[in-house]
């Protein structure tokens, strides 16, 4: 019996604090989630697509080229999920050939340079509210304002960011390279960052756009399109909780999408934190998915073995 599974890997598994984020550092921090992940092919049959989170390595490229904007050109947004697609993609590929070659599992890992279609007329694109890059001043935040057509707001006194949309992925473009890299037996790594956002234009040729898509949420959307069993998500935390951090503080070891519903209705998970990935395993189960796991890289293979990590069922 065989199962395809989609896992989550969250920013935390890239980046792990502020002292360790140099590119050798991002390596190590890859490859250690990648011992765990390369532990789960004890299991025969287990078909994997990785895909992974890129906000901080987007905003060290937004950063480098405010800097250099003197000498050289901007990077685009679109460019720059595409950049940490590819970089990124390599850090894991690297370290699971290693990990692979250690344990003695004939298995190979490859990218897949991965766009995302998003609809034109997404709502998102009326009210962008995602930060990207670093703070600026007022004066360069109308530089920009008039010369690159940035949205920007300030922030609490800190400085002027700039704002993107984040659109809801309609559709991962690459699918049947995926598929037919799972097929031969690969390990993918696909919908970097949520993928690149691409919208049709008049002609229904693509464009770049700038916006940033969830990456839970697009990981959700290519695993419903491969007709994966399993969705999981790792993330900061053995178990999602109820009341997080606070004395009636409550683990969930196992919920249904009913339950998990009445939760985010009630407001227990934070809209930047938690929420966006419980509605994303929603979306998988509705969608056609048997079982999502929330849970953190270190616990991986004892979640699919169900013996932690919170699972969702339909």
């Amino acid at each position: 019996m065989s199962r395809t599974a989609v896992i989550a890997v969250g920013g935390n598994s890239l980046i792990t604090d502020k002292e360790h984020q140099t590119v050798p550092d991002q390596f190590q921090a890859a490859a250690e989630t990648c011992k765990h992940v390369a532990a789960l092919f004890g299991e025969p049959g287990l078909r994997v697509v990785v895909t992974h989170g890129n906000g901080p390595q987007v905003g060290f490229i937004l950063r480098r080229s405010e800097l250099a904007a003197r000498e050289l050109h901007m990077v685009p947004l679109d460019s720059c999920v595409a950049d940490t697609q590819g970089a990124i993609g390599y850090h894991i590929q690297l370290a699971l050939y290693n990990e692979f070659k250690r344990r003695g599992v004939e298995k190979q890992a490859a990218s897949v340079v991965t766009q995302c279609l998003v609809d034109r007329d997404d709502p998102a694109f009326g009210k962008p509210n995602k930060p990207i890059g670093s703070f600026l001043t007022k004066e360069q935040a109308d530089h920009h304002r008039a010369k690159d057509g940035w949205e920007l707001v300030e922030d609490a006194g800190r400085g002027w960011r700039r704002v993107v949309a984040s659109p809801r992925p309609k559709a991962i473009l690459e699918m049947n390279a995926v598929k037919s890299l799972l097929d031969a037996g690969f390990v993918v790594v696909a919908a970097g960052g949520g993928g690149i956002a691409v919208v049709p234009d008049e002609k229904g040729e693509l464009k770049g756009a700038s916006a940033v898509i969830d990456k839970d949420f697009a990981s959700s959307l290519l695993a419903r399109q491969i007709g994966a069993e399993l969705f999981v998500i790792s993330t900061g935390v053995e178990k999602v909780c109820l009341n997080y951090g606070k004395p009636d503080q409550k683990v969930l070891d196992r919920m249904t999408v009913a339950e998990a519903k009445q939760y985010c209705a009630e407001g227990h998970f934070k809209p930047g934190s938690m929420l966006p990935k419980i509605q994303a395993v929603i979306e998988f189960l509705e969608g056609g998915g048997r079982e999502a796991i929330i849970t953190d890289p270190e616990h991986l293979g004892l979640a699919l073995a169900g013996k932690t990590g919170t699972h969702v069922v339909p």
